[in-house]
C-alpha cells in the first residue's frame, strides 16, 4: 500500500464499492482474511512453516503488538454511506494515524475465486487524539476525510483492541505481510465481544501467491473465510449488543398511566417509572457520543425524576428521598459537564460559521479549549456510567420503581393521600411560587430570572405529571410556562457564556495573538447583546403567565379533577 497525494482526493471519494482503480496512484489494500476457530492450533501450524508446505519461503521473527483502532463517522454516517470507513489508530502507544477504507467491494480473485480475498482503496496519514480533522496534518487521508464529513462532526462509534502477531512472508517472490490478531470490540468503554483473524496481504501489485496461500490456510479446517472487514464484523456486534440491551430495558410508556384514585406514592412511582426508561433508553447513545442529542435526552430524564421527587414531596420516607435524589443530582451533574459544554461549542460554531477563515482562526484557541475541556467531561461521565456503584444504582433504582409501595411513607389519619384530593393544590402551589416573583421583575437580575426560569420548570412538570386528570385545555397552559422556560433559558445560556468566555479571557489573554484576543472580545459583546435582547424579549412570555387568563383557566383545569 502506497501513500496516494493530495490531488488524488477527489478521485479517492468517488472510488466506493465495487469500483475498480482508475489508476496506480490510488492506494489499494489486497489481502486474505479468516476468522480463526482454534487460534493455538493455527499458530502452531503457522510457527511450522505453515506446515511444511513453504519450503524455500524465508520469513521473519513473530513480534508481537499491541493495537488500538478507534472507528469514527458523523452521527449520520456520512463516511458509512459515502462507502468508506475510517479508523485512528495507535500501535504500542505510539502516535495516532489516520487510515480510510472503502467498503469491501469486489473480490480480487487472483484465479481463485475466494471469498476471504479483498482489494479496497486504502490511505492513510498522521493524525491526532482529537476527532477533529483540522488539527491533523496535510494527507490525502485528511482530506477525504474532510471532504466525505462535509463539516460535520465526527464521533467515536466503537474501539477494536488488537494483540497482533506480525511477521513477513516472502513466497514465490511475492512480500506478504502476515498478521494473527485477537480483537475484542469495546463501545462506550464497554466490551461487547471477542474474535480471531487471520489476514495475509500483498505488500506489492504482484499478489499471485495469496492464492496458493489461501489453499493451505483452507486446508487446515482451523479458519473458515471472511469477506467482511473487521469493521463490518465489529459493527454487527454492536448491534447485537443494542438489540440485546433494547430487550432488557423497560419499555418506555406514552404516559405515566396515573389515574385520579392513584395514591401518591403509587402516582409518583409510575412517573419515576417512566423517566427512568427514557433514562436508559438514551444510554447508549450517550456512551456512543454518536448524537450529543442522546445525552441531552438522558440529562433531561434526570432532571424530570428529580422534580418528580418534589411533586410527590410527603408520598415516600425522608430516608428514601434523600438517597434517590443524591444519586440522581451525581449522575445530573456529570451529564451536565458535558451539556452545558456541547450548548457553549453549539452557540460558538454558529457565531463562527459566517465569520472569514481569519476570524475562525483567531477564534480557534477557544474553540479547543472548550473542546478539549468537553471530552475531559465526556471521558469522566463514561467513567462514573461504566462504574459498578452506577449499575447498582440502576438496578435498586428500578426494583423501587417497580415495587407496589416500596419507600411509601405511613399515612396519618385524615390525611390527603390519592391524586384527586392532592393534585390540585400541589398545581396551585407551584404556580404561587411562581407568581411570587412579579414584585421584583422590574428591575430583576440575571441570577433571579434565572430562580423564574425553575420555579417555571417545576410548574410545567407538576402540571405534566398530572396531566392524565386534568382536562385537555391544560395543555395550552402547559405550552404558556414552557415558552417563558425557553425564553429565559436563552437568557441563561448566553449569560453563561459570557461569563465562561470573559474568565477564559482573563486566564489566557495574556497569551494570545492581538488577534485572537480582539475576536474572543467580539464574541463576548455579541453574547451581552444576545443578554439585552432576552432581557426584553421574555416579558411578553411572564405577562401571559400572570394575566387572569391564565389564571382563571388554571382555577377551571383544578377544579374539574374528579
Amino acid at each position: 500500500m502506497t501513500e496516494a497525494q493530495g490531488g488524488d482526493v477527489k478521485e479517492l471519494a468517488g472510488v466506493g464499492p465495487g469500483v475498480a482503480a482508475a489508476g496506480a496512484a490510488i492506494p489499494r489494500e489486497v489481502e486474505l482474511k479468516y476468522l480463526v476457530r482454534d487460534v493455538d492450533s493455527l499458530r502452531t501450524w503457522l510457527a511450522a512453516d505453515w506446515g511444511g508446505a513453504l519450503d524455500g519461503a524465508t520469513r521473519s521473527e513473530v513480534r508481537v503488538v499491541e493495537v488500538q483502532d478507534r472507528y469514527i463517522d458523523t452521527a449520520y454516517g456520512a463516511l458509512e454511506k459515502a462507502g468508506f470507513g475510517a479508523r485512528l489508530r495507535r500501535q504500542d502507544g505510539g502516535s495516532a494515524t489516520i487510515t480510510v477504507k472503502s467498503a469491501v467491494g469486489d473480490r480480487h480473485s487472483a484465479g481463485t475465486g475466494n471469498k476471504a480475498l479483498s482489494d479496497r482503496v486504502e490511505v492513510e496519514g498522521p493524525a491526532g487524539e482529537r476527532l477533529d480533522p483540522d488539527t491533523w496534518s496535510p494527507s490525502a487521508a485528511r482530506e477525504l476525510v474532510d471532504q466525505l464529513r462535509g463539516g460535520a462532526r465526527l464521533r467515536s462509534l466503537f474501539t477494536l483492541d488488537q494483540r497482533r502477531e506480525k511477521t513477513r512472508l516472502e513466497v514465490d517472490g511475492a512480500p506478504l505481510e502476515v498478521t494473527l490478531d485477537r480483537v475484542a470490540v469495546v463501545r462506550g468503554g464497554r466490551p461487547l465481544s471477542t474474535f480471531s483473524v487471520l489476514e495475509v496481504e500483498a505488500k506489492s501489485d504482484d499478489s499471485r501467491a495469496l492464492g496458493r496461500l489461501a489453499s493451505l490456510v483452507e486446508a487446515t479446517g482451523f479458519g473458515t473465510p471472511e469477506p467482511r472487514s473487521k469493521e463490518d464484523i465489529a459493527r454487527a456486534y454492536v448491534a447485537a449488543a443494542a438489540n440485546d440491551r433494547g430487550r432488557r430495558l423497560p419499555t418506555v410508556p406514552k404516559s405515566p398511566g396515573i389515574s385520579a384514585d392513584d395514591s401518591l406514592g403509587t402516582a409518583g412511582r409510575k412517573v419515576l417509572r417512566m423517566h427512568l426508561a427514557r433514562m436508559l433508553k438514551f444510554e447508549e447513545g450517550t456512551r456512543s457520543g454518536e448524537d450529543i442529542e442522546d445525552l441531552h435526552k438522558m440529562r433531561v430524564s434526570t432532571r424530570r425524576m428529580r422534580a418528580a421527587w418534589r411533586v410527590f414531596d410527603g408520598a415516600y420516607r425522608p430516608k428514601v428521598v434523600r438517597r434517590y435524589v443524591g444519586e440522581l443530582r451525581t449522575y445530573a451533574r456529570a451529564l451536565g459537564d458535558v451539556r452545558d459544554l456541547d450548548v457553549l461549542l453549539e452557540d460558538l460554531d454558529a457565531y463562527l460559521e459566517p465569520l472569514p477563515a481569519a476570524g475562525r482562526e483567531a477564534l480557534e484557541p477557544l474553540r479547543r479549549s472548550w473542546r478539549e475541556e468537553r471530552e475531559q467531561a465526556r471521558s469522566r461521565l463514561v467513567a462514573r456510567l461504566d462504574s459498578r456503584k452506577y449499575r447498582r444504582f440502576v438496578d435498586d433504582y428500578m426494583q423501587f420503581t417497580e415495587t407496589p409501595g416500596a419507600g411509601e411513607a405511613p399515612l396519618r389519619l385524615g390525611q390527603p393521600s390519592l391524586v384527586r384530593d392532592t393534585a390540585g393544590s400541589r398545581i396551585l402551589t407551584s404556580y404561587e411560587r411562581v407568581r411570587a416573583y412579579q414584585s421584583v421583575m422590574a428591575w430583576a437580575d440575571v441570577p433571579t430570572l434565572h430562580d423564574v426560569r425553575i420555579e417555571a420548570k417545576r410548574l410545567r412538570y407538576t402540571m405534566e405529571y398530572f396531566f392524565e386528570v386534568l382536562p385537555l385545555t391544560t395543555r395550552g397552559l402547559i405550552n404558556t410556562v414552557t415558552q417563558l422556560q425557553d425564553e429565559l433559558g436563552r437568557m441563561n445560556d448566553a449569560h453563561v457564556a459570557a461569563a465562561l468566555t470573559r474568565a477564559w479571557l482573563n486566564e489566557r489573554g495574556p497569551g494570545l495573538t492581538m488577534a485572537s484576543r480582539e475576536a474572543v472580545s467580539l464574541y463576548l459583546d455579541a453574547r451581552e447583546s444576545d443578554i439585552d435582547r432576552a432581557l426584553r424579549s421574555y416579558k411578553p412570555a411572564w405577562r401571559r403567565i400572570n394575566g387572569k387568563t391564565f389564571r382563571r383557566a388554571l382555577g377551571t383545569a383544578i377544579t374539574s379533577i374528579d
